[in-house]
């Protein structure tokens, strides 16, 4: 019978150690699910339909509702940050360098996206996108029947409706609208 020398089994075992390696390293690795935290809730705010609490999770696609005199303050960590005010109705998503909201209902949101994250809002008048690498933080408000934005930080532009040539420029402290607002309403500060 052939036996190993203590000098061949051990490169034997090392050679399987660094195969072994060499496989874990490449097998994919399971995306994290993107989460966010409720960091602050004031009066009755849903999420998903279920009462929200400060401090809870949220993950990404949930519907968050806010009543009269409610607000929610919604972390999503190096992306930034949503506050869905008053009396709205909303859709979160967000991923690794994007944060979106899809307005379902009159209401009103605040985003602050960090540098180079993608944000956008939908409403049923267009679409607000935060453009460059800066920060960018702006306000869409939906309470009067048409889509006001007011941007604080960076730039964004309103297209209007499906027509991509319908771009409004909007710079930090300007503002603009697309649609027809109920007559005598005018957006909260």
């Amino acid at each position: 019978m052939n036996r190993f020398k203590p000098t061949t089994l051990l490169v034997l075992i090392v050679v399987l150690l660094v195969s072994a390696l060499v496989v874990v390293g490449n097998v994919p690795q399971t995306a994290k699910t993107a989460m966010g935290k409720l960091l602050q809730v004031t009066g009755q705010v849903t999420v998903n339909g279920a009462r929200a609490v400060a401090g809870a999770t949220i993950s990404t696609d949930s519907a968050v509702t806010t009543g009269q005199n409610s607000s929610a303050v919604v972390s999503l960590g190096k992306l930034g940050r949503v506050e869905v005010l008053p009396q709205s109705t909303m859709k979160l998503s967000f991923a690794d360098d994007k944060v979106s909201v899809e307005m379902l209902d009159a209401g009103r949101v605040r985003i602050s996206s960090s540098s180079n994250v993608n944000a956008s809002t939908t409403t049923k008048d267009g679409h607000v996108i935060a453009t460059g690498r800066q920060r960018n933080e702006f306000i869409v408000d939906t309470s009067c029947g048409n889509t006001f934005v007011s941007v604080k930080k960076g730039n964004v532009e309103l297209r209007v409706g499906t027509d991509d040539n319908a771009v409004k420029q909007i710079a930090a402290g300007g503002q603009d609208t697309a649609g027809t607002a109920r007559p005598g309403c005018t957006p909260a500060p």
